[in-house]
């Protein structure tokens, strides 16, 4: 479902793909082949949000973002890089996750934290705050801790990833 806030409609590319079952609402943008599949809800009602060329959101997973307060001036918006994947049952909430990440199954990551390029976080991951992870390795835990190096194979796997959803959203799509 696709729904306007107030004065805010939702931007979706035509090649991208919103399941009947999910939910955009308000100031979302959406590039080029994205997905957004059953449950999973972004809502962009008091920030924006963006979600890159060739990303994917599955199953569940919930987006959105933080208001402008004497707490948080300006408020945050959440933005997601191109060839992303994020796995069922994630949260993101007004954070920075850049191109060529894998977030795994139900991980959360908090405010301002910010994920570099190629940056594989493990199912069931908790990002802090403000937290910044360095692309090319591998994340894991509560809070989520720097466990070792990527393969050059794991770090393929991203776009191989991100390929395999588009094609997925297409089939829907036909």
């Amino acid at each position: 479902m696709i729904r306007q806030f107030e004065n805010l409609t939702p931007n979706i590319a035509d090649t991208a793909y919103v399941d009947p079952q999910a939910v955009v609402i308000g100031d979302v943008s959406m590039g080029e082949y994205t997905s957004i599949f059953p449950m999973a809800v972004a809502r962009g009602d008091i920030h924006h949000i963006e979600i890159g060329a060739r990303t994917n959101v599955q199953d569940g997973s919930v987006l959105h973002v933080t208001h402008d307060s004497a707490y948080c001036p300006g408020g945050l918006p959440l933005i997601i890089g191109e060839d992303v994947t994020v796995g069922h049952q994630v949260t993101l909430h007004a954070c920075t996750i850049n191109h060529h990440c894998l977030i795994g199954m139900g991980s959360v990551v908090l405010d301002g934290a910010v994920l570099e390029p190629y940056t594989l976080l493990g199912a069931g991951s908790l990002v802090s705050p403000h937290k910044t992870l360095e692309g090319g390795f591998l994340w894991r835990g509560s809070p989520a801790k720097k466990i070792r190096p990527l393969t050059e194979k794991e770090m393929q796997y991203f776009e191989y990833s991100a390929q395999n959803y588009v094609k997925l959203a297409q089939r829907y799509l036909s």
